[in-house]
């Protein structure tokens, strides 16, 4: 028994109109689930064992790149001659960073602290840890300028004690104990007898708050109620805000702690984050898209206007006393000035693939009237050393991103066009197989006849 024609264009006439409806509700509603899952993932929870274990233990290989300014003429620096400088480098370290002390709270937010570890790498320096360099005495230069506007007789008896303790104004030493610290009697006598002077005890060197330390109790907002606000400070060390500054402005803490921000990223965004290092909030902005192992991402630069002073830029006010744009007196919580921060980041999920940070430590030199080891030094700013941090996602997370942020939404757009091409299609197959029969008979019949008449 013949099947009717009729019965069979209907049924690919409604599969072809369901193929067309699936796709079009395709259209909507897979970018709403994609988001969902985004969303899902996003919230800091161990339930989520992958965003959850990159959050816990960042597995971004970073490695901290420094270089010295060996100081060639100390004693002519000491007579009033401008500074001679060599670069020194680079030594690099592999760092490694590791949350502990992890504790979720009913407020919708997690506490922790991070680890970090430096381990030297030979094979990526251009030198070892043992290698001689001189840089000045930030001890000496440093507490000199603090104590410039102190009674005389003070600063008589402070560089007595400079004296006593054999401390100079340049310091000669292998890189591994100006990096990590050496044994110094000047700082057991300064902690003991003038605390909170300088802000370091037992041995003194450039990073020797940084290597086996952490960088104090964060508190962030885990964004299981609001996605907007993952990964965003809530407190540091308890505090909502910070007293190192002149103004309120400047001692705010915002954003996150500068490792994840906040998904669905537009141009539009900006990247504020605390760095306790910094001991301020700062705040990267778009410069440009780009692409990285086939993922979309945006990148995000330092403004000209992060490190300005208060002069060139009024909102930076909070941050003085200042010297010349370029340079963040750091002084109130550290020893030094910093001078700049590139940050790939993936729009979606406001994961940073591709993390390049610059920075440099100055030290504001000038002779101190009373304190004889600055001789006659001129007002400079002395680059001491320069460093750079680098860190990349590779490996299996980067084929995780990709598949599930670029080749699964891709196929499924594909899909959902092919579905409805494919029901068009049919559709219109379907209507041309079921013309009846009179229509392509008269018209076979009316092509015969003219034909016939042709011939007449």
């Amino acid at each position: 028994m013949a099947i009717k024609r009729p019965k069979v264009a209907i049924g690919f006439i409604v599969a072809g109109v369901l193929m067309v409806l699936f796709g079009t509700i395709m259209c909507f509603v897979v970018p709403l689930v994609i988001d969902d899952q985004i969303v899902k993932h996003t919230v800091i929870d161990p339930k989520n064992d992958l965003t959850y274990t990159m959050w816990k233990d960042i597995p971004v290989p970073f490695f901290m790149s420094v270089y010295f300014f060996n100081v060639l003429n100390p004693a002519e620096i000491l007579k009033g001659e401008k500074p001679m400088v060599e670069q020194r480098g680079p030594y690099v370290y592999r760092k490694q960073c590791q949350k502990e002390n992890i504790t979720f709270h009913p407020n919708g937010t997690v506490s922790y602290r991070e680890y970090r570890q430096y381990h030297f790498e030979p094979s990526m320096s251009a030198g070892n840890e043992s290698d001689v360099v001189t840089i000045p005495n930030m001890l000496v230069l440093g507490a000199s300028v603090m104590m410039e506007n102190l009674p005389y007789v003070l600063r008589l008896m402070m560089s007595a004690t400079f004296k006593t303790f054999k401390e100079g104004p340049f310091l000669t030493k292998p890189v591994g104990e100006l990096m990590w610290g050496y044994d110094s009697g000047l700082v057991d006598f300064l902690n003991k007898y003038l605390p909170g002077m300088i802000p370091t005890s037992g041995k003194f060197g450039l990073f020797s708050e940084f290597n086996n330390s952490n960088t104090g109790l964060f508190t962030v907002f885990t964004g299981k109620d609001d996605i907007r606000k993952v990964h965003r400070v809530d407190s540091w060390n308890g505090l909502t805000e910070l007293p190192y500054w002149r103004t309120a402005q400047s001692n705010m803490i915002n954003g996150t702690a500068g490792q994840m921000w906040p998904p669905f990223m537009t141009k539009e965004s900006t990247l504020p984050f605390y760095s306790p290092d910094a001991c301020r909030s700062m705040e990267l902005v778009y410069q440009r898209p780009g692409e990285m192992y086939g993922i979309p991402l945006y990148r995000y630069v330092a403004p000209k206007t992060l490190f300005a002073n208060g002069t060139d830029y009024a909102p930076n006010e909070g941050f003085c006393p200042c010297r010349q744009s370029g340079l963040l007196n750091v002084s109130s919580c550290r020893h030094s000035d910093f001078k700049t921060v590139l940050q790939p980041c993936e729009l979606q999920t406001g994961v940073p693939l591709n993390v390049s940070i610059r920075l440099q430590l100055n030290l504001y030199m000038k002779k101190v009237s009373g304190i004889t080891e600055t001789g006659k030094i001129s007002d400079v700013v002395m680059p001491m050393i320069w460093f750079e941090e680098n860190g990349y996602i590779d490996g299996p997370i980067v084929n995780t991103f990709r598949t599930n942020l670029v080749v699964l939404p891709t196929l499924l757009e594909y899909l959902q066009y092919i579905l409805i091409g494919l029901g068009l299609a049919t559709i219109i197959v379907a209507a041309v197989v079921n013309l009846p029969d009179g229509i392509k008979c008269s018209s076979a019949e009316e092509k015969d006849s003219l034909l016939q008449d042709d011939m007449n």
